[in-house]
């Protein structure tokens, strides 16, 4: 019987489609990596499984930092397996390789990327060339909106051809090369330029990342540039019958100019303010009132942008911890629906589904949620609402929402995540807030004083975020605002109590948070002045929202920006490489317009109205344009703005300026321009730029540091101090990098005076230890007025493989034997971060690191009564199916049923493998517990990724590799064995 190949995104819908076909096409086996039936094989893909690679012969890899061989344009792309999921994706091909599958339905997410993931694996099961015919049998495309049971049955009943397909294939094929494209060119562009004078200086770009880096740095260069001027307020108090009032002057004439900081309630001048107030003061005001009804409806549900921000805004997460905490409620806990959605609406076939969520949490023992639940519930809230249920605004994943299974065992964290989402979902179906809205003006001629009022007269939505939401809803900040007003009888006069100028100065735009660039990043197509490029960012921006976290943090791992509490600041690398794509005018790459031209393009593609060949014909010229522009650059700077510094030249005194690549010495002051005396020092020495302050203080003080983030010609990354010191050679000054080696001073016999206090007890030999250069050391390990020969040996550095030893934990080492839990170590091996104690090992007779327990515990082996049962089952199921063969098969089958299974025959290990379990004969399920054992034992797991195991040289001996998955390990032993 011939079977059709159903193959998911992801192994959640997998299940849901089988649950759904279940019904109407018979039971599915459950396997390890597919189900099946009669009629169907149903398996997944973890995400991307293949990813684009340009082929061997048209990237070089040696030398791929210079000019000589860019622009790489490849005529076409190879592929290769994502390495976490390789194994995955052989599971997958294999199962499409099956002689009795005949046809297959591409059942990924519905978008531009769930079709791209589908048609990698297809041309990488046919050979990765893109003319593979793939697997060479018919695709059908299933096109999912809504993951009722309903709605996967009605898509079975509805599957798209591969000619209505083909369009949006041509746009995710071309997106993903047309990415590849800019980023790898510009990046190697940008990295070539800025390493010509010599070191390794990497300046990644890319389509997004760019633009978003832009939209930090423009803020800041506002700030920088803001000039405060001062302003004034008039406030005053009136008196009716019934009690006082505040109101705030202001000009009913005003209207909005050229002048941003103009507003109807500020004067400009402080002797025009308190003209205002003499004129008033004392004086009687006639009053005239409008109130009026108005409503308030809670925000739409949650995608996971606006779910990164207002998580930001409320608990300070950063987008990418937000992401995590919402993909463990999704795939762990089950509490929360797909999160990686830009929508925020519902299926229009979603609406019991959302009855049966409610009744979940009316039932949940959820005190501080049930009872909105019960509300709902009981005032038939839940009804249907274009606002909430609409297909038309439904992309590849349906908004954020709770499920209809209740979560246990949450972290904290976790529950703050849950209960904000469950509170957006219940409160969308709340009625609006209900407000009496009050406008008064007071009026001394021809001054005229406004008071607002708002108070709320039904709850509705903001009853589920209680009192102190509501107030902050209601009334804002202004003392003006929100009160309850006195009531003014109709023709009363009120006197002026008081009248009071208040100087005030204009504040410079706020510095991004990361709730606010998610913001900006979203509406990022709302900038551009070109109707059709913003009507085709509308509902994209700048990434998506499944990448805009991975873009920030990309951002600050490159050290482009950094985090000060909550704001993000773009660092002098940042600032440099917007002067340098302005200077080489390629600033497209720095705007949104960019993405908006791209995505116009690709709706046009999606619609058969451009061709792909057309579209990559232009960005291959662009690409060439780029590295072109890089290349034939030749003038000594590039234009930009740039700082001069207050300390003076160390060899002549003169004035030091900022270009691109230098801070250099230009002349005496008042004769600076004229020609310095050749002092200089690069901005960005091994790949790391200075901070204007940082060359403030390195040109101030001859030192600096020890300073993190730079970079070898290799790309391995080092901490060193920098010192100006005297060349005689030269005559004159230079950096130099500084190490901290200590034993200069011991060789030289140089007396070394601490200044510092005491951090503890030498665990060597019980003196002082004290900081020294970039090392905390014992008093007797260096030469001392007290002690000229060095005696003992203790030392350790402030900056152990990028993390920072403060004095504090130095302290806490020397007391107690270890520190704090220190999480900002970077493996000079893997460049991963990984977490670590410091201890003082004896035996060792150094500082060493001592890894915390893992939280995965091995597996207790299953019990006898339980094993019995299983193995009854199973016994049980084979006689059953024999019953339904010929007579002497049912026969043989139920002997073999009820015979006991054989214990798998010992074989001898491989010597690799014998150095890690011994050399003992074994089965290979005896060997993986050996195997586990040892690598329990010695912390082989990556603190990141608990599943992958991290050789040492004896493992590397077994894998062959650097790093194996623990899936992998049955397969890599066997042959080890025999």
């Amino acid at each position: 019987m011939t079977k059709t190949l159903v193959i998911a995104e992801k192994p959640s819908v997998a299940q849901d489609i089988v649950r759904a076909l279940t019904p109407v096409a018979g039971k599915f086996d459950k396997h390890e990596d597919y189900f099946e039936n009669d009629r169907y094989v149903v398996t997944s893909a973890v995400g991307h499984l293949v990813e684009i690679q340009a082929p061997e012969q048209f990237d070089v890899k040696r030398g791929k930092w210079s000019f000589a061989h860019l622009p790489v344009i490849p005529p076409y792309f190879d592929l290769k397996p994502v390495d976490k999921t390789k194994t995955r994706l052989n599971a997958v091909v294999k199962q499409a390789k099956r002689k009795d599958v005949t046809a297959l339905i591409n059942a990924c997410d519905a978008g531009r990327e769930g079709e791209l993931i589908f048609r990698l694996i297809e041309q990488y099961a046919g050979g990765a060339k893109p003319d593979g015919k793939g697997f060479g049998k018919p695709v059908k495309r299933l096109w999912l909106q809504s993951m009722t049971p309903q709605a996967i049955r009605d898509g079975f009943d509805a599957l798209r051809s591969e000619q209505q397909m083909a369009g949006l294939a041509s746009a995710a094929r071309s997106r993903s090369e047309a990415d590849w494209l800019v980023g790898i060119n510009g990046t190697r562009a940008m990295t070539a330029f800025n390493s010509r004078d010599g070191g390794f200086f990497l300046t990644t770009v890319g389509r997004v990342q760019t633009p978003t880096l832009s939209l930090v740095v423009e803020r800041e260069e506002k700030i920088r540039k803001f000039v405060s001027r001062d302003y004034w307020e008039i406030h005053a108090t009136f008196g009716a019958q019934a009690g006082e009032y505040p109101a705030k002057w202001f000009d009913p004439k005003w209207k909005k100019g050229e002048d941003a900081e103009a507003k109807a309630d500020r004067v400009w001048s402080a002797a025009e303010a308190q003209a205002i107030a003499n004129a008033v003061r004392g004086k009687q005001a006639t009053v005239t009132e409008e109130s009026k009804p108005t409503t308030q409806a809670s925000p739409l549900l949650f995608d996971l942008t606006s779910l990164q921000r207002e998580a930001n805004g409320k608990f300070g997460f950063s987008a990418k911890t937000t992401l995590a905490l919402a993909q463990s409620l999704y795939e762990r806990h089950k509490a929360l629906t797909y999160p990686r959605t830009d929508s925020r609406a519902l299926p229009e076939d979603y609406l019991p589904v959302a009855k049966q969520t409610f009744e979940m949490l009316a039932d949940s023992g959820m005190r501080h949620l049930a009872p909105h639940a019960l509300t709902a519930l009981n005032n038939n809230y839940i009804r249907p609402s274009k606002r909430i249920f609409d297909n038309s605004k439904v992309s590849d994943h349906f908004a954020i929402i709770p499920t209809t299974q209740a979560p246990s065992g949450l972290s904290e964290a976790e529950q703050k995540l849950y209960d904000l989402v469950v509170r957006r979902f219940m409160a969308v179906f709340f009625p609006s807030a209900e407000y009496t809205v009050t406008t008064r003006i007071s009026t001394v001629a021809p001054h005229n004083f406004k008071t607002e009022g708002k108070v709320l007269v039904k709850p509705g939505w903001l009853a589920i975020y209680g009192k102190e939401a509501a107030d902050e809803v209601e009334g804002g900040k202004d003392g003006d605002k929100g009160q309850n007003l006195v009531p003014v009888k109709p023709g009363e006069m009120v006197n002026t109590l008081a009248v009071d100028p208040k100087g005030l100065k204009t504040k410079p735009p706020a510095r991004y948070s990361e709730a606010t660039l998610l913001g900006a990043m979203e509406s990022a197509g709302k900038q551009i002045d070109d109707e059709e490029l913003r009507s085709a960012m509308q509902e994209k921006g700048l990434g998506t929202p499944a990448t805009r976290a991975a873009i920030i943090e990309g951002l600050l791992t490159e050290k482009y920006m950094l985090r000060e509490g909550r704001e993000i600041i773009p660092t002098a690398k940042a600032f440099q490489l917007m002067t340098l794509l302005r200077g080489l005018e390629v600033e497209e790459l720095c705007r949104a317009e960019l993405t908006g031209e791209w995505e116009y393009k690709l709706s046009q593609m999606e619609k058969g109205q451009l061709s792909r060949e057309a579209f990559m014909q232009e960005i291959a010229a662009m690409t060439e344009r780029m590295v072109k522009k890089a290349k034939e650059y030749d003038r000594d700077t590039i234009p930009g703005d740039y700082a001069t510094l207050a300390s003076p030249c160390p060899n002549c005194g003169g004035v030091v300026k900022e270009n691109y690549r230098r801070y250099a010495c230009v002349g005496k002051p008042g004769n600076a321009g004229e020609g310095g005396c050749g002092f200089s020092f690069g901005k960005s020495p091994a790949g790391r730029t200075f901070e204007t302050a940082e060359a403030e203080q390195l040109l101030r003080d001859r030192k600096i540091g020890p300073l993190e983030g730079f970079r070898s010609k290799a790309g391995w990354p080092f901490t060193s101090e920098i010192v100006i010191k005297y060349d005689d050679e030269a005559h004159n000054y230079k950096l130099e990098f500084d190490f901290g080696d200590d034993k200069k001073g011991e060789e030289s016999g140089e007396i070394v005076e601490f200044e510092d206090a005491s951090l503890g007890a030498c665990p060597i030999c019980g003196s002082e230890v004290h900081e020294h250069g970039s090392n905390y050391v014992c008093s007797k390990a260096v030469p001392t007025a007290a002690q000229p020969t060095p005696s003992c040996t203790f030392k350790s550095g402030k900056i152990i493989l990028q993390q920072p030893v403060e004095r504090e934990q130095m302290t806490k080492l020397l007391e107690t034997g270890k520190t704090d839990l220190l999480d900002k170590f970077v493996s000079m091996r893997t460049r991963r971060n990984f977490k670590a104690h410091l201890a003082w090992d004896k035996d060792a007779g150094k500082v060493n690191f001592e890894f915390a327990p893992s939280k995965f515990p091995p597996r207790k082996p299953a019990a006898a009564g339980a094993a019995a049962k299983t193995v009854a089952a199973k016994a049980s199921k084979t006689s059953a199916a024999a019953k339904k063969a010929p007579a002497k098969k049912a026969a043989a089958k139920s002997t073999a049923a009820k015979a006991p299974r054989k214990a798998a025959a010992g074989k001898a290990p491989s010597a690799a493998l014998a150095a890690v379990i011994g050399s003992e004969p074994v089965a290979r399920p005896e060997a993986v517990k050996k195997m586990w054992e040892y690598i329990k034992a010695h912390n082989l797991q990556d603190p990141k990724d608990k599943r992958t195991i991290v050789a040492d040289d004896k493992l590397r001996a077994v894998f062959g590799k650097d790093s194996a998955g623990m899936f992998e390990l049955a397969g890599i032993l066997g042959n080890h064995l025999g």
